[in-house]
């Protein structure tokens, strides 16, 4: 019980963890190329904060359909919808969610579907504004994984 209770205790004041996440649409894939697409996390107990951070290269292609970013853990299946922050700097700055759902493995980004319609739709290759090489892309979130 010591080791259990000491090891959670010290994991709270490491390092984060670096992952790839992958990053999938719903109709055609994307494919970072010489972008850089790269997550961070911090596990305590069955908690998790998880950071993505999205940069286009010149050879990035951008494929088509809502986007997906792959989680470090599948979320536990009594979540209920998880929202954290989500940022693009792109033309303009667009404010966001990241969102993930019961057992889910991956997140979506919600933002503006456009500069004159503020309602939120899904990131796609188009929405809310097609991505260009070095705009950033970031969002972070925190959900209850599954163990």
């Amino acid at each position: 019980m010591n080791q259990e209770i000491r090891d959670q205790f010290n994991s709270m004041f490491g390092a984060w963890t670096t992952y790839t996440p992958t990053w999938t649409a719903a109709t055609t894939n994307p494919s970072i190329g010489n972008g850089t697409l790269t997550g961070r996390y911090m596990k305590v107990g069955r908690t998790v904060t998880v950071s993505l951070l999205l940069i286009p290269g010149s050879t990035t292609t951008l494929g088509s359909g809502v986007y997906l970013f792959g989680l470090p853990f599948p979320a536990a299946a009594d979540v209920v919808s998880c929202l954290g922050p989500a940022r693009i700097s792109g033309t303009a700055t667009w404010l966001g969610h990241i969102l993930v759902g019961a057992s889910g493995s991956s997140a979506n980004l919600t933002f503006s579907n456009t500069a004159t319609d503020t309602r939120g739709a899904n990131m796609s290759e188009s929405r809310p504004e097609v991505l260009a090489a070095t705009n950033q892309v970031r969002a972070t979130i925190t959900y209850q994984t599954a163990s």
